[in-house]
């Protein structure tokens, strides 16, 4: 060792000796501790050298294992920059698509923020309430840490499914980021929920934007923060995000440059083959409808045959998912001879088919086809949500130029009265219409069918959005098969002049609520509609709200009966008595709110569909041989389901 690199400060080798090689003297002053003091503060012992990386203490599974995951999160990050990238050149060449202000929110917005402004002594109570129950939170998490088990100071409304896996209750990490997310958006829901002086559609626009804001920040949506998706990582070594990612481009190339979240397996349903299997004939065709005939199954059928116009924004095998949920099969099975209109899926061909023409060539040219065919001068209708809305207008139609070709009418979940709409109404106003339209232009003159079921996902983020961009991308995994859900991505095209027709006249202006609907020149009037009237309402429906529906019941002129089923839009109306699921209301009066009504109402549990049946019998006439679908004056077209609900938006 070299003289320099040996000695000491004082001169002293580290072996003892001087430099010259001789003993060195101990000494006595050396041996005495300094007095206390500043002077005397001790240098701070060197810090320890951090180890180096050894890939030895691993064994070999566990070095391939890091390797793997290493590997995935490389190929996962590659892929999603890739397809973010592709998104980013598409979306770049259509201007539209980058609207700094796409939910039309900051005019609502901008009026809420100033309402509070002006109540700083709200403003400041809430947050206040935010910091003491942040207060009561840490205390929460601090007893926890110690070994007790409090209660939580914030739970999951009923019905949240984002917070299932037992980790965000076991795990005291994600307990705390759930309550603490929990928390902090009902303080932002609740501060706009409570603000005053503001525009009621304003308030609610902020109120739906605010709640899709925090659904979009649930810690349950990203990967760092959600326990079963980082436990799937590890478990797979990172393949889950491979998959993932694989997916998230998937969905992109099937948007065409926007997110289209796949919500089941598309290819495992057939149209005709395993949904929409009811057994029938095309009996007649126009260029916006076909009529299917549904071949009986029993020997007699009731004389008046029963119509069905269902929305023309989705396909109607709604009705017919499954045989053991089939709405026609069941009707079938009950004696009665059942068309439906199968509305076409229009091209830039029919951009401008107005309201009159569906109104025509929609209901009027099928109630005569079926007329012809069934052998009888009128039938009896149901009209499904929006269809229900067209067969209103219709009737009032028919009512001033004395047309009885319809005996009665039944509504499923729809309107009339669109001045307590659902949410939908929040996309009607003219900064969205002008969208729209730009929109359809851009198509052709038509709406695209993605677009609708982008809105109506939209109103149910957590569960049509949310929990598949978690199972798809952060899981890995694939959509199961379910049927519903591929009727529900299988939306039809809108054409443009039908489409801002209705949206105007029926949600902005609620013009056939107020008798100011013209159509093919005749004042719209439903309380000439005298015809029986039977209304079908859902308690939980977020599209046509009860009160809506229950409003619209009342404008009809003639005997009309109000029924509540539980559930939504879909599953109250879908409830097929062998399920057993549910319960539904009846009341044979008609009071002026829906509150009154509920409070004399009979609850009886499982489906509607019995009591609905008993109604129709009374009014569909006597028994007579079953009507076959190819044997009738109308030559058969083709086999049901028919070809135009087999084209694809």
């Amino acid at each position: 060792m070299s003289e320099q690199g040996g000695k000491t400060k004082g001169g002293q080798s580290k072996s003892g000796k001087t430099g010259k090689g001789k003993k060195a003297k101990a000494d006595p002053a050396a041996m005495i501790p300094p007095p206390p003091g500043p002077s005397a503060a001790a240098e701070p012992p060197p810090r320890p050298a951090t180890p180096a990386f050894d890939p030895t203490v691993f064994t070999t599974e566990q070095r391939n294992q890091i390797e793997q995951l290493s590997l995935n999160l490389a190929k996962a990050a590659m892929t999603a920059q890739g397809a973010i990238a592709e998104m980013a050149l598409r979306q770049a060449e259509r201007p539209a698509a980058l609207s700094p202000d796409p939910f039309h929110v900051a005019p609502a917005l901008t009026q809420v923020m100033g309402a509070l402004a002006a109540q700083p002594d709200r403003l400041m109570r809430a947050q206040g309430e935010l910091f003491t129950r942040y207060l009561d939170l840490w205390q929460s998490m601090a007893k926890r840490a110690g070994g007790e088990t409090p209660p939580p100071v914030a739970t999951p409304a009923k019905g949240d499914k984002r917070f299932l896996d037992p980790d965000w209750s076991d795990n005291p990490v994600f307990d705390a980021i759930k309550q603490s997310y929990l928390l902090t958006a009902g303080f932002l829901n609740d501060m706009v929920s409570g603000v005053d002086g503001v525009d009621p559609m304003e308030k609610r626009r902020v109120e739906f934007f605010m709640r899709m804001l925090t659904d979009a920040f649930s810690p349950s949506n990203f990967l760092a923060s959600n326990p079963t998706a980082l436990r799937e990582v590890m478990a797979s070594g990172g393949e889950s995000l491979v998959r993932g990612m694989q997916n998230f481009q998937a969905d992109l190339q099937r948007g065409g440059g926007q997110l289209s979240i796949a919500q089941t397996d598309y290819e495992m349903f057939k149209i005709g083959e395993n949904v929409a299997t009811a057994p029938g004939k095309v009996v007649f065709r126009n260029e916006i409808i076909e009529l299917l005939q549904f071949s009986p199954t029993t020997d007699q059928v009731h004389e008046v045959p029963l119509l069905i116009f269902p929305p023309w924004i989705n396909k109607f095998y709604i009705m017919d998912l499954r045989p053991e949920n089939s709405l026609i099969r069941w009707l079938v099975a009950e004696g009665f001879t059942i068309f439906v209109a199968s509305w076409v899926n229009p091209d830039a061909a029919l951009a401008t088919k107005t309201f009159e023409d569906y109104m025509r060539q929609g209901i009027y040219e099928g109630v005569g086809a079926a007329r012809r065919q069934a052998g009888v001068d009128h039938v009896n209708t149901v009209g499904y949500c929006i269809g229900g809305t067209l067969l209103s207008a219709t009737l009032a139609h028919m009512a001033v130029k004395g047309d009885t070709s319809i005996g009665s009418a039944t509504f499923f979940a729809a309107q009339q009265d669109f001045s307590e709409a659902g949410d939908l109404l929040l996309f009607t106003n003219e900064d969205w219409l002008k969208d729209l339209e730009a929109k359809m232009d851009e198509g052709g003159g038509v709406l695209s069918g993605q677009t609708m079921a982008d809105t109506f996902n939209a109103l149910r983020g957590n569960d049509l959005i949310w929990s598949f961009f978690v199972n798809n991308y952060l899981l890995g995994k694939e959509p199961k098969p379910f049927d519903l859900l591929f009727w529900n991505s299988d939306q039809t095209r809108m054409p443009k002049t039908l489409h801002t027709f209705y949206l105007r006249k029926f949600y902005g202006e609620n013009a056939m609520a107020r008798g100011e609907l013209v159509l093919d020149g005749v004042s719209i009037d439903l309380s000439r509609v005298k015809v029986p009237i039977y209304v079908q309402s859902s308690k939980e429906d977020h599209i046509a709200p009860a009160r809506s529906v229950y409003k619209g019941a009342r404008l009809f002129g003639g005997p009309t009966t109000f029924t509540m089923a539980g559930s939504g839009h879909i599953a109250g109306v879908i409830n097929a008595p062998v399920a057993k699921k549910y319960q539904h209301w009846t009341n044979p009066q008609l009071p002026e709110t829906l509150e009154a009504w509920q409070a004399d109402a009979v609850e009886t549990p499982g489906s509607w569909w019995p009591h609905w049946s008993a109604w129709l019998k009374a009014r569909s006439g006597p028994m007579v041989p079953a009507r076959d679908p190819s044997q009738g004056p109308l030559p058969p077209l083709g086999d049901a389901p028919g070809d135009y609900v087999k084209v694809r938006s």
